[in-house]
């Protein structure tokens, strides 16, 4: 399994795949950036016992993990959940949190 479509000779449309990943690339560093995960891997930086270059292959390797099993899951919920059904279920999901943040904020 490559990256590049297994069917497409077409440069136009290889173009078109790579942008789709690097809105992929780009949502989830945004995503990540500033969040508790961020924040554990700065901690566990700043302690003297452990090697920078440790803490940056242990972070990285869940990252990549957690993603991992992201991708399986979602491979195996397409399967009998319309793309179109999880991306409202998705957004819905995420303004339910931003206007439970908000609420909260104010409290």
């Amino acid at each position: 399994m490559g990256i590049l479509p297994r069917n497409s000779t077409d440069a136009k449309n290889q173009v078109a795949y790579m942008k789709a990943l690097l809105v992929v690339f780009v949502s989830v560093l945004v995503a990540e950036l500033g969040d508790k995960t961020q924040v554990a891997t700065l901690l566990f930086a700043t302690d003297t016992s452990l090697s920078r270059s440790g803490v940056f292959a242990a972070s990285a390797l869940a990252l990549v993990l957690s993603s991992l099993i992201a991708v399986v899951l979602g491979a195996q919920v397409s399967r009998y959940v319309s793309p179109t059904t999880l991306k409202s279920l998705a957004g819905a999901g995420f303004v339910i949190i931003g206007i439970w943040l908000l609420v909260s904020a104010r409290s």
